[in-house]
């Protein structure tokens, strides 16, 4: 349970806890699945929630239909960096606030695949901490690789194409690299010889950048935090009944 009044962030392989404390004084909890924010909401009426992590793989994911109960609550949502900016992006027509590059990348960009943002992660036990490379990232480095002149532009193409054929839980730059080597000539490698040198100190890590952003626009704007002004409509519907049945929740604590 959390203090009444306290902020709740669904924080996981994005960005260690303690490092995020250090920027915002809230409640952090595991990465959201379904069930999760409804619940924490249900139980605890925070200030305020922020989605940056959520699970999908292994567990349903966190549903709109329990971002848009929240908001019809009067509490304030936030989404940044990995599932919390999908779903900003989503829903922002709602009244969910999304912040950050990767948010505003998925505003601009309809039909924009999930797979972007997913990492696989360590359990929950353990920290939850990221076990592979988020596609999103190295795209970014891609392009800066790119501009610094380590790669050139068909070795930057290589590159991207492996890391889009990797399945999520297996990309790492070394793999990448491995499978690029292969779809190019022998006179086309020599930029990844660069790349395999220079990407250890110059990866962009921008899901992490965006957490941090926000983080450190909360605490920084307190205003943010007020009671939403304008509610959006909120109607209980039978599917999300049976979301909420599924997470061991009882629907009629949600329809008020």
């Amino acid at each position: 349970m959390t203090a009444s009044g306290d902020i709740i962030v669904f924080l996981g392989p994005t960005l260690p806890h303690e490092e995020a404390a250090a920027c915002l004084d809230a409640t952090y909890l595991p990465p959201a699945e379904q069930g999760a924010l409804a619940q924490a909401v249900r139980d605890d009426r925070p200030r305020a929630v922020v989605l940056i992590d959520g699970s999908f793989a292994r567990v349903p994911a966190v549903r709109h239909k329990e971002i848009l109960w929240t908001l019809a609550q009067g509490i304030p949502v936030f989404g940044a960096a990995s599932m919390g900016a999908l779903r900003a992006a989503e829903l922002g027509a709602v009244g969910m606030q999304g912040h950050g590059v990767i948010y505003r990348w998925y505003a601009l960009t309809p039909l924009a695949d999930d797979d972007e943002v997913a990492v696989a992660m360590m359990p929950l036990e353990l920290g939850a901490g990221s076990l592979s490379e988020a596609l999103i990232n190295i795209r970014l480095t891609l392009r800066a690789a790119r501009r610094a002149g380590i790669v050139s532009r068909e070795q930057q193409r290589a590159l991207e194409a492996a890391a889009r054929a990797t399945y999520f839980i297996d990309r790492h730059y070394p793999t990448i690299i491995a499978a690029a080597r292969l779809a190019l000539k022998d006179a086309d490698r020599a930029g990844l010889d660069r790349f395999e040198q220079w990407w250890p100190t110059n990866a962009i890590d921008q899901k992490r950048a965006d957490a941090l952003g926000l983080l450190r626009r909360l605490a920084a704007a307190p205003y943010l935090l007020r009671p939403l002004a304008h509610r959006p409509a909120f109607r209980m519907t039978e599917a999300f009944a049976q979301d909420l049945d599924a997470a061991g929740l009882r629907p009629d604590d949600f329809l008020r």
